[in-house]
């Protein structure tokens, strides 16, 4: 079965991944048994969906119908192809300016990054296929509505994003504390693409290794870290002071 934001039903879901429904995040029931159940589950792997395997009341919580133990999340947005967007943004004339985000996992966070994204005239966001927080509605309402403005692209992994970029001719920036620059001492002229890490674990080490550069923002107080969604405005606002 289905409604405008979920399908419920493992025969319904596997139909839905087979005919390419935009699919954000599956909930599967936690203990769950049988032919189907598993058939669902080598479905999910093979089109590389965020699973997440729940207790019986969360599910009930997601959907009002018979559920048999399976509910997916699908996503208000068309997700678009990286090599596309790379390409039609270097051939637009404008200065690209991406935005990677390494496992992100607080809706709030995501949505309010992508309004500071689109605020700031980023070319487009990448995201994990796994391990990153659903666009749903909190997502939409925190963006105030700017997931529909600014393309998003969802990748494997990380690092592949990072690999293209710069294939591309396009620098690649991380924001970690453990660098020994500050951001406002990176030239941010050329074209250039900055990974946020995840609100736990900051940049996965092979990702933060693989970028061109890293960069930090100063802390003049004694809590260590900023909030993700406020450093990644800094970041890119820093950019926009040097490209006016």
């Amino acid at each position: 079965m289905k409604n405008e934001t979920t399908v419920f039903g493992l025969r319904a879901i596997i139909e839905a991944v087979n005919s390419g429904e935009q699919i954000d995040k599956i909930f599967l029931q936690k203990g769950m048994r049988g032919e189907l159940f598993q058939e669902l589950e080598q479905v999910i792997r093979q089109a590389r969906i965020n699973v997440s395997y729940v207790p019986v009341e969360k599910l009930n919580r997601l959907s009002k119908g018979n559920h048999q133990g399976a509910v997916a999340q699908i996503s208000p947005v068309a997700f678009h192809n990286i090599e596309d967007l790379v390409i039609n943004t270097i051939e637009s004339g404008k200065t690209p300016l991406f935005l990677l985000l390494d496992q992100l996992s607080d809706v709030r966070n995501f949505g309010a990054i992508v309004r500071t994204a689109e605020c700031t005239g980023v070319s487009g966001i990448i995201i994990q296929k796994k391990g990153g927080a659903p666009i749903n509605g909190d997502a939409i309402k925190t963006s105030a509505g700017a997931v529909f403005k600014i393309p998003i692209c969802k990748v494997d992994h990380i690092k592949d994003a990072v690999f293209y970029m710069q294939a591309s001719g396009i620098k690649v920036i991380a924001a970690t504390e453990k660098a020994k620059n500050f951001i406002y001492d990176v030239s941010l002229n050329e074209p250039c693409a900055i990974i946020m890490g995840s609100e736990g674990r900051g940049i996965n080490p092979s990702v933060l290794k693989a970028a061109d550069e890293q960069a930090k923002l100063p802390i003049l107080g004694e809590i260590e870290s900023l909030n993700v969604s406020v450093a990644c405005g800094a970041f890119l606002y820093e950019v926009v002071r040097q490209r006016q």
